[in-house]
């Protein structure tokens, strides 16, 4: 039987579970109920919990002695978080304060048994009663302690249940579309609690007016420089608060106008469980936080055609992959940039496959460089090129390819324009219409008061004056918009768009088209340009991807860091050493080599005498160089200058700096060209090797003496 003294028919006198000890400490009473609704409108539920002192005072506690908790009034009691009134009874029970726990039922005090419990065991430990409607219990009793145990089961299981049901519910009414929460901008719920489209012409006019931007001018900083540039705002309608639901105009944001670009239902789509709970994480309230935000596909309820649209469901997606492309990213080719590269987020590997990064030099010199692998695993970088002849090659493609659309151009770009002005013309028409209402609102409401009554007359005729003036302000703003933008283009204006259409390269090199211009039109002409460097020469393969399919293959010389990576380099040696023959001058030569098209490595693009006798010592004494040791000019062990340079790993000025300071045997051959002779055997190379390897400050060192003599060399 369990042991519990039932209060039955009002109240037990004194129950035999009640000692003096208790008495001497506090009787606390708990109340809770669950939302703030509930307070409002169940009232005798909040009564009888209150009712709960009298029962204490009569069991014997003194009024002063009885402490009411009632903090938690519209909390839910599935956590401990944001229930200060909860805590509050813990840390009282805690210190020993408490000799009675009341509330009229036990789900009152929680509805999760980890809290239950601790309740419970903080009540054991010090000797605290726990009362509801139904008993008095003394958790160190075991058929109590029981029972206590099998009613917060319950209770949690109870609250289980409810979420239930009420969650069900939500989703039978969401899988008919008839479920909405706060509508968004442009929309608003009629009495039906349907969506419709807002009434507002000018609520209308400037959510089509961010989409057809957004079209445009491809970003969403783009758009909301341009609505701040012209001094649009949206118009909000707040969901809660005294103002809720009445119509206020208040500048745009970023993310405010990245969430109407994303949202499926200007484009008619009824989604439900676009950003679904993550029950792992929790919020300051206590509740589960939001989670990513769905795809319209991937929400749990998705219904196209269900609610009245502003765009069409082929516009959103293009939107959704617009937003998409232009995230920082490096798998994305990001937003259009001020920076003069052309092809920034366009120029794609075709070795790796990666997207290859953009930088600039101290004259702002674009450079693009295929950096991925470096940067995730280490890598060396795949290529690197410079921008500025690839940006060359492929504007000009993409002037070839809008040849044919120049007329179609000249006929529509003064259309545009026109709708444009049109747009915003009509905007400020808006804004007058609805300044000259409010100003005629505060008249009416001015002379409809009694003139005795000067209190209300004092503040009608203060916010009759204010308007007026808001409305001045917004006329003289308007007239100096149509001085700077008049409402018609005039036929000189026409005529100078027509022949500027018609002429796409002048307008393409016009210094009025800024870099972000350019980048517009060759994104949607080009979908990716992908370079593919050849081995071992300069020449790189350059893929250009046109929208629609079609595929332009060129070839791009690239400048290279060295002459052997000339894919003609013994040609051009073939060639030096046959005009040197001719008993010809190093700058006869290289006006030769300019005039038949000959170019050097890395970013010279003529040849000059400087560089043709580097070129005459590559060929050798007497033409290209002796390779054997038939030639009688190298002895044993005896190298080319250039030979020793590359078998040590060694830059010729390092290597001549080396020679003239005695760190290595050498001769020079007579003549004009005065070629030079190294020696270095075994050790020697290996000298001369960690010397190469040594660090910049090995000069310091106490070995940097010995690595600088070189061994003597033996008679021959």
């Amino acid at each position: 039987m369990i042991c519990t003294e039932a209060i039955a028919g009002g109240l037990l006198a004194s129950p035999s579970k009640i000692q003096p000890p208790h008495r001497q400490r506090l009787a606390v009473v708990y109340i809770r109920q669950s939302s703030p609704q509930q307070v409002v409108e169940h009232r005798e539920s909040t009564a009888l919990q209150y009712a709960l002192q009298r029962r204490a005072i009569e069991w014997g506690w003194p009024v002063e002695q009885v402490l009411v908790i009632d903090q938690d009034q519209g909390r839910s009691g599935a956590t401990i978080e944001g229930r200060e009134g909860f805590k509050h009874l813990l840390a009282e029970v805690s210190l020993d304060h408490v000799g009675l726990v009341l509330g009229i039922e036990m789900s009152r005090l929680a509805r999760s048994c980890k809290d239950w419990h601790q309740l419970l065991e903080l009540c054991a430990l010090f000797g605290t009663l726990l009362a509801d409607q139904e008993g008095l219990y003394d958790p160190r009793n075991y058929n109590d302690r029981l029972l206590l145990g099998l009613k917060g089961t319950l209770s949690e299981a109870e609250l289980h249940l409810l979420q239930q049901r009420m969650e069900q519910g939500r989703l039978n009414k969401a899988r008919r579309g008839a479920l909405f929460n706060h509508p968004p901008i442009g929309y608003v719920r009629d009495g039906d609690g349907q969506l419709q489209i807002d009434p507002d012409q000018q609520v209308q006019s400037v959510v089509r007016l961010v989409f057809d931007k957004f079209d445009e001018l491809g970003s969403v900083n783009a758009v909301l420089r341009y609505l701040v540039r012209h001094g649009i705002r949206l118009g909000i309608r707040p969901h809660s608060g005294v103002d809720r639901g009445v119509l206020q105009w208040r500048r745009p944001g970023r993310v405010m106008l990245g969430n109407m670009l994303s949202h499926p239902l200007y484009a008619g789509a009824y989604t439900w469980g676009r950003r679904p709970t993550n029950r792992r994480r929790r919020t300051a309230s206590g509740r589960p936080a939001k989670g990513r935000q769905l795809a319209a596909s991937a929400c749990a309820v998705f219904l196209k055609d269900r609610c009245p649209a502003y765009i069409t469901w082929e516009r959103h997606e293009a939107n959704l992959k617009q937003l998409a492309h232009n995230r920082s990213r490096l798998e994305a080719r990001g937003a259009v940039r001020e920076g003069p590269a052309l092809l920034k987020g366009l120029v794609v590997c075709g070795k790796c496959g990666y997207r290859l990064q953009v930088s600039y030099d101290d004259h702002r010199r674009p450079r693009y460089s295929c950096l991925r692998l470096n940067i995730e695993y280490g890598a060396p970088k795949c290529q690197s090129l410079a921008g500025r002849r690839l940006d060359e090659l492929v504007g000009k493609q993409v002037l070839a390819a809008l040849e044919p659309a120049q007329l179609e151009l000249s006929l529509t770009a003064a259309a545009d324009i026109q709708q444009q002005r049109d747009q915003l013309q009509n905007h400020w028409q808006q804004q007058l219409e609805r300044a000259g209402y409010e100003v005629d609102r505060a008249r009416r409401q001015y002379q409809a008061v009694e003139p005795e009554n000067r209190l209300v007359a004092r503040e009608l005729e203060s916010r009759w004056e204010r308007l007026l003036a808001e409305q001045r302000k917004l006329q003289e703003d308007h007239e100096r918009f149509t001085v700077s933008q008049p409402v018609r283009l005039s036929e000189t204006d026409e005529q100078l768009i027509r022949t500027l259409a018609s002429d796409i390269p002048a307008l393409w090199h016009s210094a009025q088209t800024t870099h972000a211009d350019r980048q517009h039109i060759v994104r949607h002409l080009v979908e990716r340009v992908v370079l593919t460097p050849q081995a071992h020469n300069e020449a790189v393969d350059v893929a250009v991807h046109f929208v629609g399919g079609f595929v332009s293959h060129r070839e791009l010389q690239r400048p290279v860091a060295r002459y052997e990576q000339l894919h003609n380099y013994p040609k051009l040696l073939a060639r030096v050493e046959e005009l040197s023959r001719q008993k010809r001058t190093a700058r006869q030569i290289a006006e030769q080599l300019n005039a038949e098209g000959w170019r050097p490595p890395k970013r010279r693009t003529t040849f000059n005498p400087a560089m043709v006798q580097h070129l005459r010592w590559r060929c050798g004494p007497h033409g290209l160089r002796p390779r054997s040791m038939s030639d009688g000019l190298l002895g044993k062990d005896e190298w080319w200058f250039i030979d020793l340079a590359r078998k040590v790993g060694l830059p010729h000025p390092t290597l001549y700096s080396w020679l003239r300071r005695g760190w290595v045997h050498a001769r020079q051959l007579p003549g004009p060209q005065g070629h030079w002779i190294l020696w270095a055997d075994a050790d020697e190379l290996e000298r001369l090797t960690r010397l190469r390897s040594g660090n910049r400050n090995w000069y310091n060192q106490p070995q940097a003496a010995e690595l600088r003599t070189p061994k003597p060399r033996p008679n021959t």
